[in-house]
């Protein structure tokens, strides 16, 4: 079915956290997020391209699968692996970080897990 529209860049979209403020230092910490303003039971976290409203809730990673951010190539996968280690986040795969999305793919990509449970995914479109 033809639309008459084509969706743009993420707006934001909305987690539930058990502490927002403690999710927030770590999205600015391991992702280099900015806080871009508190309301009520909650932050928002964001760059130019995305805003993650986190609220304080009941973490309920089982609902998605995980939310994949791309990077320009593999150079900066390869920085943002080791920031991400820097920092100790909970990496996928230790040892064998990075790898295809998927068997057969071209893209690459790297797994990781916040302190809620929510699994992330940074990825460089046709491994280049």
């Amino acid at each position: 079915m033809k639309v008459p529209f084509t969706l743009g860049e993420v707006g934001h979209f909305g987690l539930a956290v058990r502490d927002p403020q403690k999710s927030a230092q770590w999205f600015q910490r391991a992702l280099g997020l900015r806080k871009e303003f508190d309301y009520e039971n909650g932050v928002a976290v964001g760059n130019d391209n995305v805003t993650i409203a986190l609220f304080k809730g009941t973490p309920s990673p089982d609902t998605i699968d995980h939310v994949s951010f791309h990077l320009p190539n593999m150079a900066t996968l390869r920085k943002a692996l080791e920031h991400l280690k820097s920092v100790d986040v909970e990496i996928e795969d230790p040892g064998d970080e990075i790898g295809p999305e998927a068997a057969g793919s071209k893209n690459m990509g790297l797994w990781f897990h916040d302190p809620d449970g929510y699994r992330w995914e940074l990825s460089v479109l046709g491994g280049k």
